[in-house]
């Protein structure tokens, strides 16, 4: 295998409960005509657990996504674990993802998701008022009390769950509004995501927000999260920024210089490259019948990887190119077989983020590496053994590894 991949799977397609006016996968429930409904066989998901767990990789990393997953029911996520089970290979370990706007969360499902330490995303925008503005249910009223029942459903269960919060018009303008209301309710570990989403004239639509916008936004999220909360909250990005500082290691894609990945595999088996990209231009396979091997070494699969590095020619003379890398094809307004050689949406909200920010990202990673050598020399490890995702982060945090200093 040339590398270790992950999967992002949509059992569901682009099929949902809600719909949100910013979503960019629900133009997809037109993808596949031949199915009014669409769910993914138990053929399917036997034949892409199998073969994904036949390659030679040292973890499993699947990823359950949509549209809403959760469509399927506690019982397709009971024969996920089962197949995993029945095809794993002794000494690899296996880790489950699920991304979800949490209304269809059953008391069974929360329970099977903590039973078998699935990490769950939550899709949460702020308090009801914030929330509400763009994520509807088909009749137009806002999903934000469905959500929260969800999610107690999850703490009941006591299964772990971040937010995932899309920054988009309704909330870019109130980066304290909606940290402080995600703290208050004890949820420490936050994702914020850009929403930029053109239209097919590629004209921004009204509930994506600008580069400036942007910016300022991460500028004063950045310094209400510096002020107390830097070993108690974890967000992503940041967490991110660290971990590149630290131990050079790129834990989120948009950092890569290349987008061979990951795979998103539909509800049929059909793959495509990227979430972002799944046009048909791009299909590379389907895993009842193409093998792994052939998907990684696809020349569709390496163009595609390849064009994430060929960014504007003013990118080249940036001082945050390092970190930035062009930033996410997807705000360069890319579309397949189109020119990626195209200045970021984002691109001056992310230098005014670093430069406001990195300075004290610095000082931080030089504290989280003092403290590591603290507790090395504290409590040594034996030999051979780093420490597990679930451990206390040896860096003396308190928090778990996979939170703190672990990739």
């Amino acid at each position: 295998m040339p590398q270790p991949f992950s999967l992002l799977i949509k059992p569901a397609s682009a099929d949902c409960n809600l719909r949100c006016a910013y979503c960019f996968y629900l133009d997809h429930t037109g993808f596949y005509p031949e199915a009014a409904r669409h769910r993914m066989s138990d053929e399917v998901l036997a034949r892409l657990v199998q073969s994904y767990m036949a390659t030679d990789q040292p973890s499993y990393h699947f990823g359950w996504q949509g549209g809403e997953p959760t469509l399927l029911g506690v019982d397709f996520f009971r024969r996920v674990v089962q197949y995993q089970q029945r095809f794993g290979r002794a000494g690899a370990s296996v880790a489950n993802g699920l991304q979800t706007n949490a209304t269809l969360i059953t008391a069974d499902l929360a329970a099977l998701l903590a039973e078998y330490h699935v990490l769950t995303g939550v899709s949460l925008d702020g308090p009801g008022d914030l929330h509400d503005r763009y994520r509807l249910n088909p009749a137009g009223h806002g999903s934000h009390a469905a959500v929260l029942a969800g999610i107690r459903r999850l703490e009941a269960a006591r299964a772990e769950f971040n937010i995932l919060t899309l920054v988009s018009a309704a909330n870019i303008r109130h980066p304290a509004t909606v940290y402080h209301y995600l703290c208050d309710h004890g949820w420490l570990y936050h994702q914020y995501i850009p929403c930029v989403e053109p239209d097919d004239q590629r004209r921004l639509q009204p509930f994506s927000i600008g580069a400036d916008e942007w910016g300022e936004f991460l500028c004063r999220l950045f310094d209400l999260w510096y002020a107390a909360d830097t070993r108690r909250v974890s967000i992503r990005l940041f967490d991110s920024v660290l971990a590149l500082l630290v131990d050079q290691v790129r834990t989120i894609c948009p950092f890569g210089s290349n987008c061979c990945q990951y795979f998103v595999v539909e509800y049929n088996g059909d793959v495509y490259p990227c979430d972002f990209f799944v046009e048909r231009p791009l299909l590379l396979g389907n895993v009842t019948r193409d093998p792994w091997e052939s998907l990684l070494t696809s020349p569709v699969y390496a163009a595609f990887g390849a064009r994430k590095a060929q960014w504007h020619p003013s990118c080249q003379a940036c001082p945050w190119l390092w970190i930035c890398q062009g930033d996410c094809p997807k705000h360069r307004l890319c579309v397949a077989g189109g020119d990626p050689r195209q200045l970021s949406q984002l691109c001056a909200g992310w230098r005014m983020f670093y430069e406001h920010t990195m300075p004290r990202f610095r000082d931080l990673a030089a504290a989280i590496t003092s403290d590591r050598q603290r507790a090395a020399a504290r409590t040594p490890r034996p030999p051979g053994r780093p420490p597990g995702r679930n451990d206390p982060c040896p860096c003396g945090s308190g928090r778990k590894f996979k939170h703190c200093c672990g990739p």
